[in-house]
């Protein structure tokens, strides 16, 4: 089986964060980027991570590089750096206010969440980028493995904290991705690709926005076939969790 974590980077500190980034803008971690990074690395720290996936944008290389340091398992661990994995492309609207979207998508008609600027990507654009990198991390996956054999079991192991929850896994992998693909990922596991769901949660809790340093957990069987890896389960154990950040003093 395949743990797959998804954690969402932050660039600016919450007060400045109305800025759309997307690819254009590759900017650093602000000092609040850095200590929520803490915040959800000591939350992970005792994960270890067979693999680490990451946007190649330099916010999520650092964060990336925040939690593999306080890890007891994985320090010094080397990341796969992935363009796949890069925020979603907004075109025109990048390095402006998130108001200005919601100005140009009014002005076409559109809800916001599902307007293109002129010269970004379209969410099937943004899919087609996850499903590739899915396609990517379960054959490296199986590779590593080594073997011929099915490792496909519908035995997921149940939702809990952040530790404990994946000890029946043979493989953790974290992937450091951004907030508008991180949405896009999630609604295709779930809609797509049939997760199971946790109980008691509907789905428009799990495709709330994603906060910064949000983390989300989905565990996934995997089969190996002649003409490539085969998904045989999945289940969603949680999205957008963010209860490392509770402790934090939050920016005036």
């Amino acid at each position: 089986m395949l743990t797959l974590g998804l954690n969402k980077i932050l660039a600016f500190p919450q007060t400045e964060c109305s800025l759309l980034l997307g690819q254009g803008v590759d900017m650093p971690l602000s000092e609040t980027g850095v200590q929520q990074g803490e915040a959800v690395g000591r939350c992970l720290r005792d994960i270890k991570f067979s693999k680490v996936y990451v946007s190649n944008l330099q916010r999520a290389v650092q964060t990336a590089e925040i939690i593999l340091r306080n890890n007891t398992h994985c320090s010094g661990m080397e990341m796969v750096l992935e363009p796949l994995l890069r925020e979603r492309g907004f075109g025109v609207a990048e390095g402006r206010h998130k108001e200005d979207l919601k100005n140009m998508a009014n002005a076409a008609g559109q809800a916001c969440r599902d307007y293109t600027p002129p010269g970004g990507e379209t969410l099937d654009q943004v899919k087609l980028r996850f499903k590739h990198f899915l396609q990517l991390l379960f054959k490296q996956m199986l590779d590593v493995r080594g073997s011929s054999e099915q490792e496909a079991s519908s035995d997921v192991p149940p939702s809990g904290s952040a530790s404990n929850d994946l000890q029946g896994g043979s493989a953790h992998v974290l992937v450091v991705s951004h907030g508008a693909y991180i949405r896009v990922a999630i609604r295709h596991l779930l809609e797509d690709l049939k997760c199971s769901m946790p109980a008691g949660v509907k789905m428009s809790q799990l495709l709330s926005p994603c906060p910064n340093t949000g983390v989300s957990r989905f565990v996934v069987a995997l089969s190996r076939t002649e003409s490539g890896p085969v998904l045989s389960a999945a289940r969603c154990l949680f999205t957008n969790r963010k209860d490392h950040l509770e402790k934090l003093q939050h920016p005036e």
